[in-house]
């Protein structure tokens, strides 16, 4: 199984600016992003898997997994690399035995309960959500901080993946905290050149995690 670490990119096409998507992908994952989550809350099924296609062919020459956010279908579908799950979607364990072992699941986690119970699945990572308060995640019961993301780091067993509010100037802190990976939404997707924008997040984490080697 592909360990998820690194930059996660997280895609919102209403912030690409008139963008085409694929274009903002594309550019990010030149610059250095290891995974992106295609999540589409308003696009209809048939639109939502002929997207997702795309990206995953776009992804393939990188070995870039595509995680589908929410829809296990579509994942299924377009035989995505996996799947990202929040506490109102299906539970984590008929998710893992329609999906199987070898599918990615995400996880996120909002209140220190959802890290408990966590513990005993074999869940591939936990998206610590949110970090920081940010419109992007506007339906959560509070934010993290990076207090948050240390104490889950003493407690858990699994990747972890910070999530919300993040950008260059706090996700060298994440990473310090704990963090193996950084998802971002707008840090990229709504950045002039996201490819640039990229390059940077990933030399602030590969420094952010030498702090900790």
């Amino acid at each position: 199984m592909k360990k998820i670490k690194g930059l996660y990119l997280v895609t919102d096409r209403d912030l690409c600016g008139g963008r085409p998507l694929d274009e903002v992908v594309l550019a990010a994952v030149r610059g250095g992003a290891a995974c992106v989550q295609l999540r589409e809350k308003n696009l209809p099924t048939r639109a939502f898997v002929e997207e997702a296609r795309r990206v995953k062919a776009l992804l393939a020459p990188f070995q870039v997994p595509l995680i589908i956010n929410d829809r296990i279908d579509v994942a299924l579908a377009v035989e995505a690399e996996g799947v990202h799950i929040g506490q109102e979607d299906m539970p984590y364990p008929l998710a893992r035995k329609i999906l199987g072992s070898r599918i990615i699941i995400g996880l996120s986690v909002e209140t220190w309960d959802d890290v408990e119970l966590a513990e005993q699945w074999d869940v591939d990572y936990l998206g610590v959500s949110p970090v920081f308060e940010t419109p992007t995640k506007a339906d959560t019961r509070g934010s993290w901080g990076l207090d948050g993301i240390a104490r889950i780091r003493a407690y858990s067993r699994h990747p972890l993946i910070a999530i919300g509010g993040l950008n260059a100037t706090n996700a060298g802190a994440a990473m310090q905290a704990g963090a193996d990976g950084i998802a971002v939404v707008s840090a990229i997707c709504a950045a002039p050149d996201p490819f640039r924008a990229a390059q940077e997040l990933c030399g602030i984490i590969d420094a952010g995690r030498s702090c900790l080697d």
